[in-house]
């Protein structure tokens, strides 16, 4: 297993400068990582996961630039 942390939504809120609805908006059209169950009330991000995101929309805005 990849040595990752993991992410409260605080964190992944103030990482991606989304809002929350958003956030849960693109988890249910599978188009960001979903959370991790990590008790009765608790879930998380894995850290590597929004890391892939941010790359993955990094890399797809700059293809835009170069083919737009």
């Amino acid at each position: 297993m990849t040595n990752t942390r993991f992410l409260r939504l605080p964190e992944v809120l103030e990482r991606i400068s989304l809002s929350k609805a958003q956030i849960y908006h693109l988890i249910s059209i599978n188009e960001f990582p979903g959370q991790v169950k990590l008790g009765d009330r608790a879930s998380a991000w894995l850290e590597s996961e929004i890391n892939q995101w941010i790359e993955e929309r990094i890399r797809l805005s700059r293809t835009e630039v170069n083919n737009g």
